[in-house]
């Protein structure tokens, strides 16, 4: 057995060979958060039982409502009419209520949602410039890329160099629009379908339909079901603290 030395008050002050104490670090934004959550909860906003209920529904939604969605605006032209019009009313006939995206609690802030359609001659991308504003009733929680300051801040400036790097390389007669999402206004891509699927089922184009895709950093195509590997590299024009 180890020896234990002990100081003035008792505890036990032995350190194994080789090892070193563990501390678990709190961010000044988790400080922020816990601060918030816990004054909310204290003057009545929600529960304790409503922000666990919350939180484990966020952490299971994934892109494929959004990849269903489009796939159905393919196959269906009313339905893609509707997604056009009334995003909101197309994604509730789905089953997706973006006023009450949990099915509990008090409505979402983020009632507007637009679909940006895709065209031979015109792509969109979106960003949200100020943070990380994000369909997630759609696409689920957003990439970690999503939220830099790199692509948030270079996506509008230069938005074929950054496509570019997302391997999306768009000749010059095709215009590029990106749109800025907010607290109020979220959008999605609803690309142009590719050749090859015709006669294709909508499970198997929505299998094609990746969340970069419905971002607009990527197209898709007949074979490619997942978003691309992309090794950190240097970027063009990068953002500086200057």
């Amino acid at each position: 057995m180890a020896e234990t030395d002990l100081d003035g008050s008792g505890h036990d002050t032995h350190q194994h060979a080789g090892t070193a104490p563990m501390v678990e670090e709190v961010t000044d934004f988790e400080v922020l958060e816990i601060a918030l959550r816990e004054l909310a909860i204290e003057k009545g906003l929600f529960t304790a039982e409503d922000h666990r209920r919350y939180t484990e529904h966020v952490e299971q939604l994934e892109p494929a409502a959004g990849s269903r969605f489009v796939a159905k605006a393919w196959v269906d032209p009313d339905f893609r009419r509707l997604a056009l019009d009334d995003a909101i009313a197309a994604s509730q006939e789905m089953g997706i209520d973006w006023l009450h995206p949990t099915g509990f609690g008090t409505p979402s802030d983020f009632t507007a949602f637009e679909l940006l359609e895709d065209t031979p001659t015109l792509h969109h991308v979106i960003v949200c410039t100020l943070c990380s504003c994000y369909p997630r009733p759609m696409l689920g929680m957003s990439p970690e890329w999503y939220r830099t300051p790199n692509y948030r801040r270079r996506i509008v400036r230069w938005p074929r160099q950054v496509l570019a790097e997302f391997g999306l390389y768009l000749s010059e007669d095709v215009e590029v629009r990106v749109e800025d999402s907010n607290s109020k206004h979220r959008f999605m891509v609803l690309p142009v379908r590719p050749d090859g699927t015709e006669g294709w089922s909508e499970e198997q184009l929505a299998e094609i339909v990746t969340r970069d895709c419905l971002i607009g950093v990527a197209l898709p195509k007949p074979g490619v079901t997942s978003n691309a590997t992309r090794p950190l590299h240097p970027a063009i024009r990068p953002v500086t603290s200057d």
